[in-house]
């Protein structure tokens, strides 16, 4: 079915909550969660893969580009997030106020780690849109499960091998910066496999109330316009 050119009160509400999870993601992702003695990962593990999921709904029941739109959208709303957060960082504080510190360490970021966040941001959940796209067509729409998760496998791999490597590369030893890659990838990977009948009630819910069920037959896969 062609790719309608409006925009429903459904898709908007889905939008709302993908750029949601993401804000929250980036929030939280300061603290670290103690798995195991030995493994430690950043809280935003428990939401960030989320946002996978909904950008897997996007694809398969809207398309490509209406995905785009939305991966753009939540990335602006987290650039515009992080401009906020050093302007009132930066803001003069009275003498009494004591919490400066603690606002700093919860909401402050460094360029090195912006950059990181952005990178992995826009090169895993693009790289999870087109696999599935394109994988919508050559299966003719069957396999779902196959699709979320083969999209996942190399979205979320990028994701995490392009933060952690420009975030803590140079800054611990390379066994731990590899090791911290691992098991986010596995975390998130398992996430998604988890989650995947979740997906299907999802997916065809979408669906049946839009009534529109988009293969991207021929587009190019420009992640800024087309």
């Amino acid at each position: 079915m062609n790719e309608s050119k409006t925009v429903s009160r459904l898709f908007m509400c889905i939008g709302i909550v993908f750029v949601t999870c993401l804000l929250l993601s980036n929030l939280i992702a300061g603290k670290m969660w103690a798995v195991t003695e030995n493994i430690t990962l950043p809280a935003a593990v428990i939401l960030f893969p989320l946002t996978y999921i909904i950008g897997d709904v996007f694809t398969e029941v809207y398309g490509f580009k209406k995905a785009r739109t939305v991966i753009w959208l939540g990335f602006a709303c987290s650039f515009f997030a992080v401009m906020i957060y050093l302007i009132t960082i930066a803001l003069p504080h009275p003498g009494y106020w004591e919490n400066q510190g603690a606002y700093e360490a919860v909401l402050g970021t460094t360029p090195r780690v912006a950059v990181a966040s952005f990178a992995g941001y826009l090169f895993g959940e693009f790289s999870n849109s087109i696999i599935l796209s394109r994988l919508k067509v050559a299966t003719k729409g069957k396999n779902l499960w196959l699709r979320t998760i083969l999209s996942t496998v190399v979205g979320e791999g990028l994701d995490s091998v392009i933060f952690i490597m420009i975030s803590f590369w140079g800054t611990m030893e390379n066994s731990v910066v590899l090791q911290m890659i691992l098991f986010q990838y596995l975390f998130k990977v398992a996430y998604e496999v988890i989650f995947t009948p979740v997906t299907y009630v999802v997916v065809r819910a979408v669906k049946k109330a839009e009534g529109i069920d988009v293969y991207d037959d021929g587009i190019k896969y420009n992640i800024l316009r087309g």
